[in-house]
């Protein structure tokens, strides 16, 4: 192997033991506040900052690497901060409180493991950074303003939702209704669909370079996740526990790609 891959390997193996020992002490703090929900935050500011790990370690050239390095950077602050002050102060999130009631005695150590499955999950997500990190020529123009789009409109959906969703629950009179108010008329979870448009973005970052092709897997594994996993499967079970017309509202609406409604 040679020195170029052994710095790369090197760069990713650091990245992931980083997110362990964040994630273990983050598992650690809610041993003692029993609120999981913190770690929604973390995930995000963590896998945020492998952008510029990746960008500091880089071999690409510089205009790759302020890419790499600024716009995950940006999403994560963005959508950790977000997440942080929406848990701040409140309960658990009904999420993790029914996994602990699935667990049982089990749950502390169950939840550490539940925690180390999302740093594999966020190296996996980080792939498409650390390929882009590691190749040598520039791609072409048009391939770096399309990174730059699908960014921009991932970043400002992502956030148009959280805003909408946030306002909605602020009023009062909206309790234990839902959202169909803006872009969740057209989309059970629109932050979702953005969320998975954003990992796209650095595809075209990684077009070209070696095992540039391994860019693919963030957008699948996240698809994955929020279809399948953590996300739409877990929301809508707590959703329809406690919001009697959430079955209406999976009747008429798109799951994930916005679409309009039907009748």
């Amino acid at each position: 192997m040679d020195v170029n891959k052994m710095n790369a390997w090197t760069v990713f193996g650091l990245g992931w033991l980083g997110l362990v020992v964040i994630f273990t002490a983050v598992w650690a703090v809610q041993l003692k506040t029993r609120n999981a929900g913190i770690v929604d935050a973390v995930w995000a500011w963590t896998l945020g900052a492998l952008g510029p790990w990746f960008a500091l370690n880089s071999t690409a050239p510089i205009e790759v690497r302020w890419l790499i390095g600024i716009m995950p950077l940006v999403w994560g602050l963005r959508l950790g901060t977000y997440l942080w002050f929406r848990n701040h102060g409140h309960a658990e999130d009904g999420r993790y409180a029914q996994l602990r009631k699935e667990w049982g005695d089990a749950q502390n150590l169950r939840m550490w493991s539940f925690f180390q499955v999302q740093v594999v999950f966020s190296m996996l997500i980080a792939l498409g950074l650390a390929v882009a990190s590691q190749r040598t020529d520039a791609p072409a123009p048009v391939w770096l303003w399309l990174s730059v789009v699908l960014w921009v409109v991932s970043i400002a959906g992502e956030a148009l939702a959280d805003r909408q969703l946030a306002a909605f629950k602020a009023n009062p009179a909206n309790k234990g209704r839902v959202c169909k108010q803006g872009l969740w008329k057209y989309s059970r979870h629109p932050n979702y669909f953005f969320e998975c448009v954003h990992w796209v973005a650095y595809v075209p970052l990684a077009l070209g370079a070696p095992w540039g092709f391994l860019s693919l897997i963030p957008p699948a594994v996240m698809a994955f996740l929020l279809l399948k996993m953590s996300g739409i499967p877990a929301t809508e079970a707590q959703a329809a526990r406690t919001r009697p017309e959430y079955a209406e509202y999976i009747r008429t609406t798109s799951a994930f790609i916005p679409w309009f409604p039907k009748s």
